[in-house]
């Protein structure tokens, strides 16, 4: 018997939609548009009000785009009018380069510039182990 063998068809590309909408649609909306489409804890962030240096950094975003943008805001929610921006985010060392994509979308920016590394293991050394002092020397 000859096995059947499947061609994978390529993923369409689509463009991003958030509940219907196109990325070009939210960003022509007001935030009073936008918050019946949020998730929770954004929505609450947002009906609360922006803090002085949260209005700050929405001022230098609306700046221009060639305007470079750093923030230590991790906890600032992505709206759909900094989708395309390049934004350096500070992680507690150095300020990570983001580019925001559809995706984030709502998403805060403490997500795209983590704090921690990965931490990879050597191999234990001599007299780390109980068994490590039967193992010769040469």
């Amino acid at each position: 018997m000859a096995k059947k063998i499947q061609k994978r068809l390529p993923r369409r590309k689509e463009e991003f939609t958030y509940h219907g909408y196109k990325i070009d649609e939210l960003k022509t909306m007001t935030l009073e548009e936008l918050l019946p489409i949020m998730p929770a804890r954004p929505r609450r962030k947002v009906k609360r009000g922006w803090r002085e240096i949260e209005e700050k950094f929405l001022a230098d975003i609306r700046g221009g785009p060639e305007k470079r943008v750093r923030t230590h805001l991790r906890d600032m929610i992505i709206l759909p009018e900094m989708i395309g921006r390049e934004i350096e985010i500070y992680n507690g060392k150095d300020f990570v380069k983001v580019e925001l994509q559809p995706e984030a979308v709502f998403h805060y920016l403490g997500e795209f510039s983590p704090t921690r590394r990965k931490v990879s293991h050597g191999s234990a050394g001599i007299g780390a182990t109980r068994s490590s002092k039967f193992v010769p020397l040469k």
